[in-house]
């Protein structure tokens, strides 16, 4: 078997800025949640990345562990760029420009955001009910309801109080649709969808913010960091491809014109039944909107709750026009930053929502729960969803 040959680093390099290190179990771990590289090391590491707080060069490097032989730091110090821990003078500089925004929130914030991205999924429909039967086994469910004993307790009136109409009615009818009609949507519908969901209703004066806009939504500071970008599958009068939702202007904006299925499912996790929806739309949040106002690392839940209240929103709408929404966050994020043209950092895909046309639906425990419109949950058995079959809707 050969010998690994190392060739000595020429260039200057410091440590990245995104490395973290911690124990896990008797292991030390030191992770780049950039670069989603994960290393196990000895303590001796942290002493060595710590030589590299400003730009090095190898001669310096060599004098400073004088203690060593020049080819084993040499090769120290190129397994340590090798994995990114690392870098290079001259390479990365837009990224570590772009990095500006995050600074007020690494790397607390950042860790998370960046090291959950572009998870792989195994999407294995008739694993999928089995896998869950066997964790089951090992594992029950923790309790979906709360209750406190030995206190006092003040009963409420009957949910028959609950006003009849619309309203309750789009509330009690929202559910989760992985099956469509194979109609097109109409253009109208998409339009009142966005209009309703992203679209700016008034503008509000904030003293000394300005003109701030105002969207049925809420979000925090009024930063509304989410833009919305539509991938239509059958929408009738608008080509396949990317189009982004102008919404101060409530217009779409054309990126690419091209078929775009195959591509949905893979930004999807492989989930392929929501190839068949009529339009996707991707969530993005442009983060210096928030981080401009909000300079410490809890402001980056207020992106995830204000992604998490236009979907609703979106929901609830598609709901009240009878159609058929969706949402995940089962993503490949880099593939789908990469389409639409941000780079990931100041602009990230945080979320999705789809909507498509209903079909007739067999009769079924889940869809009894749909149409008889009930604050109290009916008992029935639950439903088994074969996903191989393509589920009709999910019970949430």
């Amino acid at each position: 078997m050969g010998v690994t040959k190392y060739t000595p680093v020429s260039k200057r390099l410091r440590r990245s800025p995104h490395v973290v290190s911690y124990w896990d179990g008797s292991q030390l771990i030191y992770e780049n949640y950039l670069t989603q590289v994960r290393i196990t090391a000895l303590p001796v590491c942290t002493a060595i990345l710590s030589l590299f707080d400003a730009w090095r060069s190898p001669q310096e490097i060599r004098a400073l562990l004088g203690g060593y032989s020049a080819s084993s730091v040499d090769r120290t110090v190129e397994k340590l760029r090798a994995t990114t821990f690392l870098e290079e003078e001259g390479k990365g500089a837009a990224t570590d420009e772009a990095f500006e925004t995050w600074r007020g929130w690494t790397p607390t914030a950042a860790f998370f955001h960046f090291a959950t991205k572009d998870v792989p999924y195994a999407v294995t429909p008739k694993a999928t009910p089995r896998e869950f039967r066997d964790w089951l086994k090992q594992h029950p469910q923790p309790p979906f309801f709360k209750h406190y004993g030995k206190t006092k307790v003040i009963k409420l009136p009957s949910d028959r109080c609950v006003p009849e109409g619309e309203f309750r009615n789009v509330l009690f009818n929202r559910r989760t649709w992985r099956s469509f009609g194979r109609q097109s949507l109409a253009l109208e519908d998409l339009a009142v969808l966005l209009n309703l969901t992203w679209g700016v209703r008034k503008f509000g004066n904030v003293p000394s913010l300005g003109r701030l806009p105002l969207k049925t939504s809420p979000s925090a500071g009024t930063r509304h960091p989410i833009e919305a970008y539509v991938v239509p599958l059958r929408i009738k009068g608008l080509r396949q491809g990317i189009y982004h939702y102008a919404s101060d202007r409530h217009q779409l904006e054309c990126l690419r014109e091209t078929p775009m299925k195959r591509r949905v499912i893979r930004y999807l996790g492989g989930q392929w039944w929501f190839g068949e929806a009529a339009a996707i739309m991707l969530m993005t949040a442009v983060l210096p909107r928030v981080a401009w106002k909000y300079r410490y690392p809890r402001a980056y839940r207020f992106v995830l709750l204000d992604a998490g209240h236009l979907c609703q929103t979106f929901c609830l709408a598609a709901t009240w026009l009878n159609l058929a929404p969706f949402c995940t966050a089962c993503l490949a994020d880099t593939s789908i930053e990469r389409d639409i043209g941000v780079d990931g950092i100041t602009e990230s895909v945080i979320y999705a929502a789809g909507v498509g046309c209903r079909r007739p639906l067999p009769s079924s425990p889940v869809v009894r729960a749909v149409r008889g419109a009930s604050a109290r949950p009916e008992r029935s058995e639950s439903p088994d969803l074969d996903f191989a079959a393509g589920p009709e809707i999910d019970p949430d």
